[in-house]
């Protein structure tokens, strides 16, 4: 069976962690944050977790992480 391809934009976007959830980072926090609170900034550079129904997907794109 031949190797499967890394999907590029998803092993930037997401990790998994040890148990097997996808660990990803919040949005809305690229550009225009002068008019956003800075309660709202600071909350959104806490990581999240993937919705389980993107999961499957996900681990498919990242096979070797």
């Amino acid at each position: 069976m031949p190797k499967l391809k890394t999907h590029s934009g998803a092993k930037k976007r997401f990790n998994l962690t040890k148990t097997g959830k996808v660990k990803r980072a919040r949005a809305y926090k690229s550009h225009i944050l002068t008019k956003k609170t800075t309660k709202r900034t600071r909350h959104l550079r806490a990581t999240a977790y993937a919705d389980m129904t993107n999961v499957d997907a996900i681990k498919k794109m990242i096979p070797y992480k």
